[in-house]
C-alpha cells in the first residue's frame, strides 16, 4: 500500500493524486495562452521523503493492432515528442523538485514497442495493465528491464476503456500514473476519444498535454504519495490541469512551480 491521501471524490473536479481529471471548462477560470502563468497562491507542495526519477528513462508501449495500422503515424509522433521533451526546459523546470541525494536533469526514450497479441480488451483493468506490462518486460528481449529511473508509459488504441479503481477513462479521468511493488513505475494514456479528455485539442495534441502530465508527475511523486503532493490540490501536474502551453511544435500542460508559486 502506498501512503496516499485521501479525499472526498467528484469525479473530474477533486479527483486523488495521480489521475489526469477530465477536461471541465466551467473549472477553467485563467485559461492560458501560449504559456502564460496563472497563479494558484493556495498550492504548496510537500516533500514527503519518497523516491525520484532523477534520470528518468521512458519506455512507450503501444498495445493494439490498431498502432499497426490506421494510429500507425500517431507512434512515430508520440515517439518524437518524448525524445525532444525529455531533454527540453520541461525537465529543466523539475529541477526545483530536487533533494539532498536526489538531484533532478535530463531525461531520454530507452525504447518502443508495438504489441497487436494479445489484443486488449475492449474494457481492460488497471490490474489487467500490470499482468500485462510484467508479462511483456519477462518475455520481450526488446523490453528494458526496470532500473531506478524507469517510466513506462502503456497507451491502449482508440476503443478501449481503462477502468482504474472503479473509474473509468473518458467518464472519470484521462491518463494516471501509478507503481507496482513500488520499483516499477508506470503511466497509462487512454486514447482522448471524447471531448472530456480533448479538452477542445486534436487527439495528438491532447496526448502530448495528458502525457507531459503524467511524465512531471511520475518525475516527482513515481510512488504516489510519497514525493512532492499538496493535500489538498495533488500532484504537481493536478494544480494546473488543461492549463496549456506550446514548447516547440508541442501542447503540453503547465505544472505547478513551488518557488514561484504559479502554473508555469
Amino acid at each position: 500500500m502506498t501512503d496516499r491521501p485521501t479525499y472526498d471524490v467528484v469525479p473530474g473536479r477533486n479527483d486523488p493524486i495521480r489521475i489526469v481529471p477530465l477536461f471541465l471548462p466551467d473549472e477553467i477560470v485563467q485559461p492560458t495562452i501560449d504559456g502564460a502563468a496563472v497563479a494558484v497562491p493556495t498550492a504548496k507542495m510537500t516533500y514527503h521523503g519518497g523516491l525520484l526519477l532523477t534520470a528518468v528513462e521512458v519506455v512507450t508501449i503501444f498495445w493494439g493492432a490498431a498502432w499497426q495500422s490506421k494510429q500507425a503515424p500517431l507512434v512515430a509522433q508520440i515517439n518524437a515528442f518524448f525524445d525532444f521533451i525529455l531533454t527540453s526546459p520541461l525537465l529543466d523546470q523539475m529541477k526545483e523538485y530536487s533533494v539532498p541525494g536526489q538531484s533532478i536533469g535530463h531525461g531520454r526514450r530507452t525504447a518502443t514497442l508495438t504489441i497487436a497479441t494479445p489484443a486488449p480488451p475492449a474494457s481492460v483493468t488497471d490490474g489487467a495493465i500490470r499482468v500485462f506490462l510484467q508479462h511483456q518486460i519477462a518475455s520481450h528481449a526488446g523490453v528494458p528491464q526496470p532500473g531506478p529511473n524507469s517510466l513506462y508509459f502503456v497507451l491502449p488504441p482508440p476503443g478501449v476503456t481503462v477502468v482504474s479503481g472503479g473509474s473509468k477513462s473518458c467518464q472519470a479521468f484521462c491518463g494516471y500514473h501509478d507503481a507496482i511493488n513500488n520499483k516499477l513505475f508506470y503511466a497509462v494514456e487512454p486514447y482522448p476519444g471524447c471531448n472530456g479528455c480533448r479538452g477542445g485539442l486534436s487527439p495528438f495534441d491532447a496526448l502530448t498535454t495528458t502525457c507531459s502530465h503524467e511524465l512531471c508527475e511520475a518525475i516527482t511523486d513515481p510512488i504516489p504519495g510519497q514525493g512532492w503532493y499538496d493535500d489538498a490540490h495533488g500532484e504537481i501536474g493536478d494544480v494546473c490541469a488543461w492549463k496549456t502551453k506550446k514548447l516547440g511544435a508541442y501542447t503540453i500542460q503547465l505544472e505547478w512551480s513551488n518557488g514561484r508559486k504559479i502554473c508555469l
